[in-house]
């Protein structure tokens, strides 16, 4: 009835649920990409915020808090984290210089591309059972459900046609 041992017990009526499958889906999804993350030191959240700073940057600490969803202190610690690493540079935003501008290095450029293809071979491995085309089609039908009324297409960029400014494509 679930594919980890560390799944609840839910009656038929409920697995039968599209709630239940898809957060039954995203839990393997995100235990199948921090695994594999992990195998580079990474977790999935400096994931997401690394992958945002090559997409974004140089970025402020504010905008890229703001740009992903995470509360700026937690944003802080996880930015002290890469650039310790040496993953990502904070030098004064030309722009502002009361800010920190947040750029991605070129270690973090290499291990960025490494941690994507563990991402993208996780991925591949949470659908698995499915054709490309139905890979396809699911990708486009949880795009629906996550942003109804919108249409994007695969990898973050809205579809032709549609009006508005995509979000960033972070990989998770």
């Amino acid at each position: 009835m679930s594919d980890h041992p560390s799944a609840p017990y839910a009656p038929s009526g409920i697995r039968a649920l599209p709630s239940w499958l898809l957060g039954r889906a995203a839990a393997r999804g995100h235990r199948l990409v921090a695994e594999a993350l992990a195998t580079e030191g990474m977790r999935m959240m400096h994931h997401a915020v690394l992958s945002a700073v090559a997409e974004l940057g140089p970025v402020s600490q504010a905008e890229l808090s703001r740009t992903v969803g995470i509360d700026p202190k937690d944003i802080v610690a996880i930015v002290n984290d890469l650039q310790r690493d040496g993953l990502v540079t904070r030098t004064p935003d030309p722009k502002d210089r009361r800010k920190n501008a947040i750029e991605i290095s070129a270690d973090g450029t290499r291990r960025l591309h490494r941690t994507a293809r563990l991402g993208d071979q996780a991925n591949a491995e949470l659908t698995a059972a499915l054709t490309p085309e139905e890979r396809a089609q699911l990708v486009a039908l949880l795009t629906r459900i996550v942003s109804p009324g919108k249409t994007e297409a695969p990898g973050g960029t809205e579809a032709p046609g549609e009006a508005g400014a995509p979000g960033p494509g972070v990989r998770a």
